[in-house]
């Protein structure tokens, strides 16, 4: 690339809402810009980072990464403006829904693998820039690309950032996924949305079972059952297994008992449902799949959905917590099936749910 900006058409602002109808038709549940400037919470960021709280997501820390997550222009030379764009949870029932021994799962991870659905749609959202600007350059990028999303999300005037640390739109909630596209591309931006609407609310504090929100906008990845279930790599920490209950994968209890999630407005919500149920319902069965498994049919039974993520061990091990915390006798004999796995991550896990008390 030659990190030359683009010229921009002589009328910025029909350019920028003729992109914004295109974000729209294209399922994306909200769309705004940003300018390409460093984060506001850039020292925040900082902060977090020398406290620990990337757990072991080492690539959050790296200097080249830091860099681009602190100017937008490092991760695209002459970017000017970040188109900003959402998707919307797929609709399931709530897991005060879920009978016993039900597997719960985030409720994003119950549809396509939502990397894949943001990669498609942002390439047909840059084909859209460069008929308006044909000199213009463009980077999209996912969560797994050094991008602040959250603060520009909040420039891109789409939400706050609330005391869980998500962004969350004042008529969707928080039940949304971020995708940006860096363009060099000059376009107006959308007014930053500055109110604080959770005011003196703390309910996603005092809910989180493990007590991951350390302090308001503030979350320890070291706590989070979302990264002990999904991109820890190693064993979970006993002290924490119990709290974890039967969430096998991700959490979304943060958002479960926030207010603005309790009656959003309506959104298109079919940019991830899957053309297939994407996993079991219950741990049981799902165990009993997993036992006739190895990592490479595991891979391609949920490969394009975001369970593929933890790996076959990695799930049977948090299967094996989530029957532990059940309790039920009827589990007993599957995880002694269990205890002669070939990965001592899976029979660890599978003796210390054999020796809850329940059993």
């Amino acid at each position: 690339m030659s990190g030359k900006p683009g010229t921009g058409p002589p009328d910025g602002t029909a350019a920028r809402e003729r992109i914004r109808s295109a974000a729209l038709d294209l399922g994306f549940a909200t769309v705004g810009f940003a300018p390409a400037e460093p984060p506001a919470h850039a020292d925040a960021y900082l902060s977090w980072l020398r406290a620990g709280h990337h757990a072991d997501m080492q690539w959050m820390a790296r200097e080249d990464s830091v860099r681009r997550r602190l100017d937008p222009r490092e991760a695209l030379a002459g970017c000017r403006t970040l188109v900003v764009v959402t998707l919307a949870h797929p609709d399931h029932a709530p897991p005060d829904h879920a009978g016993p021994g039900d597997a719960i799962v985030a409720r994003y991870a119950l549809g396509l693998d939502y990397h894949d659905v943001f990669e498609e749609k942002l390439a047909a959202l840059e084909a859209v820039i460069r008929e308006a600007d044909p000199g213009a350059e463009c980077k999209p990028y996912v969560d797994y690309g050094p991008v602040l999303e959250r603060d520009h999300a909040q420039r891109a005037g789409l939400g706050w950032i609330g005391k869980n640390t998500l962004l969350i739109d004042p008529r969707l909630g928080s039940w949304l996924l971020l995708g940006e596209l860096l363009t060099t591309m000059a376009l107006p931006p959308d007014e930053p949305f500055l109110p604080d609407r959770c005011g003196s609310c703390t309910r996603c504090m005092e809910a989180c079972p493990t007590g991951a929100i350390v302090e308001e906008r503030v979350l320890d990845s070291r706590l989070c059952i979302s990264w002990l279930t999904i991109e820890n790599r190693g064993a979970i920490p006993e002290e924490l297994r119990a709290a974890i209950g039967g969430r096998v994968f991700g959490c979304d209890i943060c958002q479960e008992v926030c207010p603005w999630n309790l009656d959003p407005a309506p959104a298109d919500r079919s940019a991830l449902v899957p053309g297939r149920p994407v996993a079991p319902r219950t741990m049981a069965a799902w165990v009993e799949l997993l036992l006739t498994m190895d990592e490479t049919s595991y891979r391609e039974r949920f490969r394009g959905t975001a369970l593929a993520r933890p790996g076959r061990d990695g799930m049977l091990r948090n299967l094996c917590v989530g029957l532990g915390n059940e309790g039920e006798v009827g589990y007993r004999s599957l995880l002694e099936r269990c205890l002669t796995d070939e990965s001592e991550l899976v029979r660890e896990h599978a003796r210390w749910a054999l020796s809850r008390s329940d059993f």
